[in-house]
C-alpha cells in the first residue's frame, strides 16, 4: 500500500516573526527539511500545503511538490483538508502528516507510525504520555478528518472522537516534538 506524505506549511508564522517555510534550522529551510523526512522515510513524494508568501517558498525551494491553500489565513485545518483533498486524487492508502515547524521528527518516528499501515490506521506519534506528530491518516477516514478540522485544531477532535481506534506508537526515543513557535527555541 502506497503511503503519502503531507506537509502542513501554509501558516504566516505570526508568534515567530515570518512563515516558519522560510526559516533556516540547521543548514535547511524548515519546509525542505519536513519534506525530506518523510522522503528518507520512504513514503510517497510529499506535497507540500503552502499559503502565506507562497510565491516565495515555491521561489526558494522549487524542488517540491505543492498545492496551494487560499484559505491559509482560517487556519490549520484549511490546510489539512486543502492536503487531504490533494491526495485523494492519488492512489495513497493512508497518508502521514508533519507540521513544518516540528524539525525533530525523524524518518525513523515516521516509519514506526507507518509500519502496518491500512487505509483503516489512526496513529499517532507518543512522547511519554504526550500524543503528537507524526499523525498517520488512513484513507477510510480522510473525508471524516475533513469534515470535523477546524480553526487551528486540524484532525484533534476526529482523533478524540475516535479515540479508541487511535494506535499511539512510542517515538520518544526516536524523534523530539519540540515545535519551533518563536525564534528563541531555534537557537536553544
Amino acid at each position: 500500500m502506497e503511503i503519502a506524505g503531507l506537509v502542513l506549511a501554509a501558516g504566516a508564522g505570526r508568534r515567530y516573526g515570518m512563515p516558519k517555510a522560510l526559516v533556516a534550522h540547521r543548514g535547511s529551510l524548515l519546509v525542505e527539511r519536513a519534506a525530506g523526512i518523510l522522503r528518507e522515510a520512504g513514503v510517497a513524494e510529499p506535497v507540500v500545503v503552502i499559503g502565506a508568501q507562497a510565491a516565495q517558498v515555491r521561489t526558494v525551494a522549487p524542488a517540491l511538490t505543492y498545492v496551494e491553500n487560499p484559505d491559509w489565513a482560517s487556519g490549520m485545518a484549511s490546510s489539512l483538508r486543502t492536503g487531504l483533498a490533494a491526495l485523494a486524487a492519488g492512489p495513497a492508502g493512508a497518508a502521514v502528516v508533519l507540521l513544518v515547524d516540528m524539525p525533530g521528527v525523524t524518518p525513523a518516528a515516521v516509519r514506526a507510525i507507518a509500519a502496518d499501515a491500512t487505509p483503516a490506521s489512526l496513529v499517532m506519534g507518543g512522547y511519554g504520555e504526550r500524543r503528537s506528530h507524526p499523525v498517520l491518516l488512513g484513507r477510510e477516514h480522510w473525508d471524516g478528518v475533513a469534515r470535523s478540522a477546524t480553526g487551528d485544531r486540524g484532525a484533534r477532535d476526529y482523533l478524540r472522537a475516535h479515540a479508541g481506534q487511535v494506535r499511539v506508537v512510542p517515538v520518544g526515543h526516536l524523534a523530539d516534538d519540540t515545535d519551533l513557535d518563536v525564534p528563541e527555541v531555534t537557537r536553544a
